[in-house]
């Protein structure tokens, strides 16, 4: 994971694109959204106020991106009304929103970005619509603000009288039926998005005209080409009259300009299907502009006078007039009636009849059958003309909305209908809508999932989730996605973040062929869990709660790897207590910034996170992670310092150079790093050195020499008593220095600069001497629970002076000039002093502290893993040094063997446990013997005179005697 992780620079460049977005939705979780007991809500007051700031977030962000791409968005839609113009089924290619990426960014965005929060902008929109269709706010009262925009279901009517518009029974129509109420509240989000997302109508009109061949100056002239054809023929026949389509002749000279169709000899807009004759094609071309027009407008949601006055320009007014009749207004059921509805009791039922069969069999062109289809809710004219899943889904929804409208009509209110109808058709039924059953919403969503043309649009992510939302089906999309995640992290070896709980048994249907490293779309399903979470609408156990939190691990991974360290707390806080710790855990070794480290633990302790429990999580995942040794063959290998034995039977076992190494693996390194954050932690002295310990174990344990040794290199007994004691103690001390030293340190805290003799500055002193006393039993305390963890601080210490003076060591051969040489003995005095200082340690009392049964063996098998290894290396080192240095350093093996020996050492012990008792004997013998034959060259006589600790040198030296004596 180490190395995944650090291969930051994609994941940074998105996150820079979308940082502020992504800072944004932070903000607003922090502000509005509060972790709390969760309980069931039966009101969305409260989400909603949340859903509406993450939807001004993305609009603010659309508006935004139009002032650089709006132009060439625009340029694009042009080319596809222009194939739509050219097609003579009018249809065009369904059109994708993954469109070329190569454009030159423009302030590190693209097309394709504004694409993408357009699509999140709706997303947002009917999240909240369906919040508020489910869980309805109580009350009139505005729940966010007086600019929030609140969907206001129509109230019932007490009473539909004869004289009630029919406006009066499609609200009331709204208020009773809350299928209907859905349906057409989606009905209106989806005429919303066109508009939001679609081409400027006034740009549409104008391609229209372009396409039928004449400028706006023409558009008002009607069939232009057919009408000087018709004008000609009369001419020709001096006919004052309209023309009869029976006269002689007039199939073949009135014909169109390729003489391929006859053309109409009238020009009332019954014409074309009253003759069975055609148009010019320019005219054709127009008729096909002007219907596409009219639906351009239906589908985008604009009101029937918006219509009027488009076809008053252009002298159309019979096209607006056929098109009346339709009860809902142009916005929500809640915005008031603006005189556009047929204001009759009777009802229009039978002009929705009449609207069905043009659509079914009259019209010329497939956007007129279209426009007469929405009106009337036949969905296969609709159908025909639909290009995307928003058009589709506006077809199903609409149809299926008149066809219950029509159903209420004839059920509640039958004295509205003329008889005429009643009698010759009977009351439709409510789930069977032109001989095929009315899809429910999850039904319609898996429908378009299959249909082709735009299947793959129907798998875009948000589209994928704006379906599961209609199909009410959102909190499994948002399991099944989270399964998704947790296979796909797993299928290419066992994933660190999430585990695979289910395998290939899971049903992911749902959320199948998605791409899961859409990270902006992981932030809004993370967003939408949080609605989940606080309207208690989230699993709170079991298997789906797991996979609900790996969609928000899965972000909190994105986010630490984009650089977004300090919004890992707020996210992270709102999972379980252990996925919490979990996946907080996985993130801090990564964080190697000390202020960013500090602002974290402040983050966490904000919102009320474990942070004990985490960094021991973090540690006990690390450690757990780090597959096991091989070439192990006990729980602690041996140490391996010593080189393979020679030929020579005489020599001891030089060390070997380099025997700890450099090299620390990603996870060793992230052990460290998650060590550190310890430091941080005020107090907490008994669970430091504990953690400490078992890292020290565990490195021990797998052969992590070099990252043993780095750790005590970094995090010293000495610096955690510097940085922890003043929370403990109430001052600063280094509880590794002696106990006097550590005194007179105390001392040196105390206020001294009046030396009176009064009764305050005695019993100044009085407090200062128990304060002292105090630190001095807390002090012992604190190395009691540190003393194993000093123990193995040594230990790595020791082995670290052992490498380095065997690196100088090496550099002895290699010194051919004097002054050279001169410079490394001083150096090479200096390694064996560290050397003897590092070792010392260790050969009295060392690890003899456990706290229990069970750590004793434990800590006695480190023992005779290492203890023998490190005795023999030292006694080499000062074998060699004694030829080096001094023969007085040969000395110290004489005192080694005689620590060895020593019953309350238990050296010996571990020499018998470890099967080197005769490696030892050898060792010390030779040395002896060394002693003996030891010569000037190479190493210079120690002083006569005895040694502070009484040893001398001299004894060794035996001079036969003279002739004389």
């Amino acid at each position: 994971m180490g190395d995944v992780h650090r291969a930051l620079h994609p994941l940074q460049a998105t996150a820079d694109r979308v940082g502020k977005q992504v800072e944004q939705f932070a903000e607003t979780l922090d502000r509005l959204s509060v972790k709390k007991e969760h309980k069931p809500q039966k009101d969305c007051r409260e989400a909603l106020a949340i859903v509406q700031e993450y939807e001004r977030i993305a609009d603010d962000t659309v508006k935004r991106l139009k002032k650089y791409h709006e132009p060439e968005r625009q340029e694009r839609l042009k080319k596809n009304w222009r194939r739509r113009l050219r097609s003579s089924s009018g249809r065009s290619t369904p059109i994708s929103i993954h469109e070329d990426g190569n454009e030159e960014e423009k302030l590190h965005s693209t097309l394709e970005d504004l694409q993408r929060w357009e699509q999140e902008r709706q997303t947002w929109k009917l999240f909240g619509l369906m919040l508020q269709i489910e869980y309805p706010v109580q009350g009139s009262e505005n729940p966010i603000s007086d600019s929030a925009e609140r969907l206001n279901r129509p109230r019932p009517i007490v009473e539909i009288h004869r004289y009630s518009t029919e406006q009066d029974v499609w609200q009331q129509f709204l208020a009773e039926d809350d299928s209907a109420w859905e349906r057409h509240v989606i009905v209106d989000w989806l005429k919303m998005s066109a508009e939001g997302s679609g081409q400027d109508i006034d740009a549409v009109i104008e391609q229209l005209e372009n396409g039928a061949e004449r400028g706006s100056g023409l558009w008002s002239h009607g069939w232009l080409y057919s009408k000087e054809a018709i004008k000609g023929q009369k001419r020709l026949r001096s006919w004052p009259q309209a023309l009869d389509p029976g006269s002689p002749g007039i199939d073949t000279s009135l014909v169109n300009a390729d003489r391929t169709a006859r053309l109409v000899t009238q020009l009332d807009p019954d014409a074309i299907t009253r003759q069975g004759r055609s148009l010019e094609k320019q005219d054709v071309s127009f008729e096909r502009a002007t219907w596409l027009a009219c639906w351009e407008f239906l589908r985008r949601g604009h009101s029937w006078e918006s219509i009027r006055g488009w076809c008053q320009e252009r002298v159309e007014v019979w096209r607006a007039t056929s098109l009346r009749g339709d009860p809902r207004g142009p916005h929500s059921a809640g915005m008031e009636g603006n005189g556009s509805f047929h204001s009759s009791w009777q009802s229009r039922s039978l002009w929705r009849r009449m609207c069905a069969i043009t659509a079914k069999e009259g019209g010329i062109d497939m956007f007129e059958k279209a426009v007469y289809g929405v009106l009337s809710g036949y969905l296969p004219s609709v159908e025909s003309v639909c290009r995307t899943w928003d058009d589709f889904l506006f077809a199903h929804y609409n149809s299926y909305l008149l066809h219950q409208f029509e159903y209420y009509l004839q059920t509640k209110f039958p004295e509205r209908l003329p008889s005429l109808l009643i009698e010759k058709h009977s009351i439709p039924d409510p789930e069977i809508m032109g001989g095929i059953p009315v899809l429910a919403g999850n039904e319609l969503v898996e429908k378009l999932q299959k249909l082709d043309g735009i299947k793959e649009e129907a798998r875009i992510p948000t589209k994928m989730l704006q379906g599961s939302l209609i199909a009410k089906k959102c909190c499994d999309f948002l399991c099944q996605f989270g399964a998704q995640l947790a296979r796909a992290a797993n299928c290419g070896g066992k994933s660190k973040l999430m585990v695979d709980i289910h395998g290939a048994r899971f049903d992911t249907s749902l959320c199948a062929n998605l791409d899961l490293s859409n990270h902006d779309f992981l932030r809004i399903l993370t967003h939408i869990i949080f609605i989940f979470q606080d309207m208690g609408l989230c699993p709170d156990k079991g298997d789906r709660l797991y996979n609900l939190e790996n969609v928000i691990v899965s972000y909190v991974d994105y986010l630490g790897k984009a650089g977004k360290q300090q919004l890992l707390p707020i996210y992270a806080s709102r999972l379980s207590n252990n996925r919490s710790m979990e996946c907080m855990g996985r993130q801090l070794p990564f964080i190697l910034d000390a202020s960013e480290r500090t602002t974290i633990m402040k983050l966490m302790k904000q919102y009320g996170m474990n942070i004990k429990g985490i960094l021991n999580m973090q540690l006990q995942m690390i450690i757990l992670d780090t597959p096991p040794n091989p070439r192990n063959t006990g729980y602690y290998p041996t140490l391996s310092i010593l080189d393979q034995p020679g030929t020579n039977p005489n020599a001891i076992r030089p060390v070997r150079s380099g025997f700890i190494g450099h090299d620390i693996s990603g996870d060793e390194q992230d052990l460290l790093h998650g060590f550190e954050w310890y430091m941080l932690l005020d107090g907490h002295w008994k669970e430091t050195m504990a953690i400490g310990t078992i890292m020290y174990k565990h490195l021990l344990r797998t052969r992590g020499l070099a990252a043993a040794r780095e750790l005590a290199k970094t995090v010293t007994f000495s610096n955690i008593s510097l940085n922890k004691t003043h929370a403990i103690l109430g001052r600063t001390i280094d509880v590794s220095r002696s106990r006097a030293a550590s005194e007179d340190g105390s001392e040196n805290l105390v206020d001294v600069r009046h030396s009176t003799r009064s009764r305050t500055s005695q019993l100044r002193r009085r407090r200062r001497s128990s304060s002292i006393r105090r630190t001095t039993t807390e002090r012992d305390i604190l190395l009691s629970h540190s003393s194993t963890f000093r123990d193995l601080e040594n230990l790595f210490v020791a082995l670290d002076a052992m490498e380095r003076w065997k690196e100088v060591a090496d550099q002895g051969d290699r010194q051919v000039n004097p002054s050279h040489a001169r410079d490394w003995k001083v150096e090479m005095q200096h390694a064996h002093d560290d050397l003897v200082t590092a070792v010392e340690p260790l050969l009295h009392g060392w690890l003899q502290q456990p706290k229990d049964d069970a750590e004793a063996t434990e800590l006695e098998e480190i023992r005779v893993a290492c203890l023998p290894e490190i005795i023999l290396a030292y006694i080499s080192a000062l074998n060699f040094d004694g030829h080096a240095l001094s023969r007085d350093v040969l000395l110290k093996s004489l005192n080694l063997a005689a620590t060895i020996a020593a019953e309350e050492s238990n050296l010996i012990g571990c020499f018998v446990a470890a099967r080197r008792m005769s490696e030892l004997v050898d060792s010390l013998a030779i040395t002896s013997i060394n002693i003996l034959h030891a010569e000037e060259k190479g190493a210079k006589a120690g002083k006569k005179g005895k040694k502070s600790s009484g040893e001398n040198s001299a004894i060794w030296t035996i001079k036969a005697p003279s002739p004389q004596q």
